[in-house]
């Protein structure tokens, strides 16, 4: 009897840790994440993730996290994939507005649904004002220039509106008269027009973003004054002497010397072999045999009172001025500069008076010599702009003697000085142009 009682309480011990073992076993959970501080913020991305620190019984099968602009952001918008699994992952957030607050929080999916970490705020950064700088001012005519800037930093908004802005008082802003030049970052140039004659201007390139309007730095230059007849000295008596060109000069004598008292403006050498007229700037830069060029590309203007900027290849010939004449070595330079009480106070002796050519601040111009030295400007083949330079400014002559290769002597006179200078010069490169003055054969 007891044997039969045993078998029952066997099968109902089976029977109830089967059921034990089917209905004890624990439901999974959600996964348990927490959100990483966020880092690398720039104006539209930054970095974060976040530690998943348990799955919730259940295989974590998405993770990553979410952002938006309102609290408690969810998956469904904006939201990276960073894998699956447990442990810590890094997130890169991108397509994000400047200056504007955001929220974010870490999220892992397992099959029971989705969980999110913490909630951290943070805020891209502003958009900052553009970098940028002012290109030299260029091609100055009595009316006109050339300029221009370089955006090399956009401050992490778009550029909408670059250019340059001018006025005769110092930094000048957009409100005062300005080119639009375009957008985007990088180099542009601007054309300045409507400028007066003989006027002394402030320019600064400009750019604009979200942010506002940047400026870059503050160039100036003066426009050339009006092209008038050239002044000669009225108590003086001159000679004349032709080129092979037919084109007349006034002569004058100084001390025992004989000199022109205008710049040249022969398109020959006196062998009647033609001097190449070169208006394209590279080809100037390069040339290696004789050739000339006018201010601005532009003898209608300039010819008459400036005369022609020739390189020193064409001095090289022996054969640029007229015959009996020659291009002055840098002797007679000294010889002339001395007559005149030195080379500290022959400037202003030697200068047209009054400011029809020479800018405003022609120091102590007396022309007492007859010379009528005018400002003919250069071609310089060191301009960023490969064009010429500071008509008006700046008057410089040839002379015939090498300094040294590939250099020969000058002479020198601005508008604010009353010396003349060059005459210990090392010269310069013979491919750049200047003017040409000649002297009488003894």
């Amino acid at each position: 009897m007891n044997h039969l009682f045993k078998i029952p309480v066997i099968v109902f011990f089976l029977i109830s840790s089967t059921l034990c073992l089917t209905s004890c076993k624990k439901k999974p959970t959600l996964p348990v994440v927490t959100t990483a501080n966020v880092t690398g913020i720039t104006q539209t991305t930054a970095t974060t993730g976040g530690n998943v620190t348990s799955d919730g019984g259940a295989e974590v099968t998405a993770r990553g996290v979410c952002w938006g602009i309102s609290h408690n952001p969810a998956t469904g918008s904006s939201e990276t994939s960073d894998g699956a699994g447990t442990g810590t992952f890094t997130s890169s957030i991108t397509g994000l507005t400047a200056n504007t607050t955001y929220y974010v929080r870490a999220y892992a999916t397992n099959s029971e649904g989705t969980s999110y970490g913490n909630e951290v705020a943070f805020s891209s950064n502003p958009v900052l004002l553009a970098t940028l700088t002012t290109m030299i001012v260029s091609s100055i005519t009595t009316t006109s220039a050339v300029s221009g800037g370089s955006i090399s930093a956009d401050g992490g908004g778009t550029i909408f509106a670059s250019g340059v802005c001018w006025s005769t008082n110092q930094n000048p802003t957009t409100t005062d008269s300005k080119t639009s030049d375009g957008s985007g970052t990088g180099s542009f140039i601007s054309n300045i027009t409507g400028l007066t004659a003989n006027t002394t201007y402030y320019v600064r390139a400009y750019a604009t973003n979200s942010a506002g309007t940047a400026y870059g730095n503050q160039q100036y230059f003066t426009t050339v004054a009006g092209i008038g007849a050239i002044i000669f000295n009225p108590n003086l008596s001159y000679g004349t002497v032709s080129d092979i060109d037919g084109n007349n000069y006034k002569t004058i004598q100084i001390g025992t010397q004989i000199w022109m008292a205008e710049n040249l403006k022969t398109t020959k050498l006196n062998d009647g072999s033609a001097i190449h007229n070169v208006t394209d700037f590279s080809t100037w830069d390069t040339l290696t045999t004789p050739g000339y060029c006018w201010y601005n590309n532009d003898a209608k203007t300039y010819k008459v009172a400036y005369g022609a900027l020739y390189n020193g290849f064409t001095v090289e010939t022996g054969k640029l001025c007229p015959s009996d004449w020659h291009v002055p070595t840098n002797d007679e330079w000294t010889t002339l500069e001395t007559f005149l009480g030195g080379s500290d106070v022959a400037g202003g002796k030697l200068k047209e008076i009054s400011t029809v050519h020479w800018i405003s601040t022609n120091t102590d111009a007396t022309n007492e010599s007859g010379f009528t030295a005018l400002p003919g400007a250069q071609r310089d083949i060191q301009n960023d702009f490969g064009n010429n330079l500071w008509i008006g400014t700046l008057g410089q002559w040839w002379s015939s003697t090498s300094s040294e290769g590939w250099f020969l002597d000058i002479r020198e006179l601005h508008p604010e000085l009353n010396s003349i200078s060059g005459s210990n010069s090392s010269g310069i490169y013979i491919n750049e142009g200047i003017s040409v003055r000649c002297l009488k054969n003894n």
